[in-house]
């Protein structure tokens, strides 16, 4: 079986008794980056063969992954920081472990985005996860087809291209629209920054951005979702 195992976003106390529990008994671990990754299975005293398995290298060994995984072998991939498959390498070897009818399972964990969702006070009714956005090609389409959307939509950044985004959300956004800014989660210097694009991207402007960031932007104003459903029970009906 391949187990999917989520690993804290910051602070180490973040990982569940099962995860540890597995990561004990697999037989080696899949890690994004071994030497992050060996910073927290030292930390829980495990001590487990580590093998690289990342975006530049899962194509490669995957089919080799699925031949051991066939074999009995039991197989633990950890990231660097949060769930795999989630902005993060994982999506691919899944796929070939279910063409070939091996067991998958993920284990419930961390993930940067919900805590930033929740902590923003904007709709979590609804809401849409778009991760990276494309650095060049296909940058603007995106941006402008989200121009739309009603639902609450959540960004994963780098610090050094907030401020960058943030003015480029401002042009397809309007400056007025509602955001909140989150960096450093569940560590010591957690910030949630809450405001207008524009309030947003000044503060971070005078400011030098450490951590990984998620960006939480309302969706565009329109129907509540209490009235459009109203309005479609009443079209069904």
């Amino acid at each position: 079986m391949l187990h999917i195992i989520p690993t804290p976003i910051g602070n180490l106390a973040d990982f569940t008794f099962r995860a540890v529990q597995l990561l004990q008994e697999v037989d080696f671990i899949l890690a994004e980056d071994t030497r992050t990754s060996s910073v927290l299975l030292q930390h829980y005293n495990i001590s487990k063969p580590l093998t690289p398995y990342h975006q530049h290298n899962e194509h490669k060994v995957s089919a080799h992954l699925v031949k051991q995984l066939q074999e009995g072998k039991k197989i633990a991939l950890i990231t660097d920081a949060g769930t795999p498959g989630i902005s993060d390498p994982a999506y691919y070897l899944v796929r070939e472990c279910i063409k070939e009818g091996v067991p998958v399972e993920c284990l419930p964990g961390a993930t940067a985005f919900v805590p930033a969702l929740v902590v923003s006070g904007l709709p979590t009714n609804r809401f849409c996860f778009e991760g990276f956005l494309p650095l060049k090609k296909g940058r603007h389409t995106l941006l402008t087809t989200l121009t739309n959307e009603e639902r609450t939509m959540i960004f994963y950044e780098s610090p050094m291209r907030l401020v960058k985004t943030l003015a480029g959300m401002i042009g397809y956004f309007g400056a007025e629209r509602l955001c909140s800014v989150s960096r450093e989660l569940s560590k010591k210097f957690e910030e949630n920054k809450r405001g207008t694009l524009q309030e947003v991207h000044d503060y971070f402007t005078s400011k030098t951005v450490k951590g990984e960031i998620v960006i939480v932007v309302a969706g565009r104003p329109g129907k509540s979702s209490k009235d459009q459903f109203q309005e479609d029970d009443a079209a069904e009906e």
